[in-house]
């Protein structure tokens, strides 16, 4: 298959790097000395899994400048969906799909709205990984699985090709959800927890998972999360929550979510995808999400400094 990844950070740059190692033909978009590392070196993955290197590894920073692909994995961050949807247009052919991997559950429906439903599938995965330094993805933590599926649920041939590209990869499980909206909220209920809490403690999941007060901090963040999502009709099992809490409890504990570290090291933030999609849903269909309201407020002003809005408020 031709794979244009689309956000070659911890995400894109691991999943699509064993696909590429795999042999399938991976085009990187990435940028400044990033790319020019994965140029010059190739891009290296360091990786609980096993250590690779794709070199030569083909990457551009416009996708005008890579060949018509058979599917896009979109690995950049939640925020970004949109500006990266009207950028893919022009490498958009007639049977291109488009697999976003974002945090949060509005990433299908944005791509949607912009390049058309049929070109975009639901899509999800786990990892723990990032941009050690320029040319280099570093997985630090959380077996890494990729899932996606049709919106629709059907059963389809691109589905069962991306899988079987995916099933030859090492390092990684794939899977085909038959409910992928499930899955997504199953991914949300965690990620959007541990992010939160994470963010706030400014401690790692092992840190907080085991301090009475910050546990119970956690325990509500999953319930209200869990809450929401059955009143939009998800179909969440009913043991969600605690078995979202077995595998926090199994998470390596030096884990910190990718929101909690950007939000750590003052850059912009999944906060609105996230604890503030979870509060904002809540007042729509009138869940009391009182715990991921604190995280809200408390983060909020950080993040408007972190994207140079808070002079806005400032008299």
């Amino acid at each position: 298959m031709k794979i244009l990844v689309f956000g070659t950070g911890g995400v894109g740059g691991y999943f699509g790097g064993r696909l590429a190692e795999a042999g399938q033909e991976v085009t990187f978009i990435a940028r400044g000395a990033h790319l020019e590392a994965i140029r010059e070196r190739g891009l290296r993955v360091e990786s609980i899994a096993g250590d690779f290197i794709i070199h030569p590894a083909q990457a551009t920073d416009t996708p005008e400048q890579a060949e018509i692909p058979d599917v896009v994995l979109l690995g950049v961050k939640a925020w970004d969906v949109p500006a990266a949807a009207k950028a893919l247009q022009p490498v958009i052919g007639p049977r291109t799909f488009v697999v976003p991997l974002q945090n949060g559950v509005t990433a299908a429906d944005e791509l949607a709205a912009i390049l058309g439903r049929e070109r975009v599938l639901g899509g999800l995965c786990r990892i723990s990984a990032l941009i050690g330094e320029p040319g280099v993805i570093r997985h630090v933590g959380v077996e890494p699985y990729i899932a996606f599926a049709e919106l629709d649920g059907q059963q389809t041939e691109r589905v069962e090709q991306l899988r079987i590209a995916f099933s030859a990869c090492k390092g990684l499980t794939v899977e085909v959800p038959a409910d992928i909206q499930a899955g997504l909220w199953s991914k949300f209920l965690f990620i959007a927890s541990i992010s939160g809490v994470g963010a706030v403690t400014r401690q790692p999941v092992g840190v907080f998972r085991a301090v009475p007060e910050s546990r119970a901090l956690l325990i509500a963040a999953l319930e209200e999360t869990a809450a929401v999502a059955r009143a939009r009709g998800i179909n969440l099992p009913g043991d969600a929550v605690q078995q979202t809490l077995a595998f926090i409890d199994n998470t390596p504990p030096v884990v910190i979510a990718s929101m909690q570290r950007d939000i750590m090291q003052g850059k912009p933030s999944e906060l609105e995808s996230q604890s503030g999609a979870i509060a904002r849903l809540g007042r729509e269909l009138g869940i009391p999400t009182p715990t991921h309201a604190f995280i809200y407020a408390c983060l909020l002003p950080g993040e408007l400094q972190a994207r140079n809005l808070l002079k806005n408020f400032q008299k």
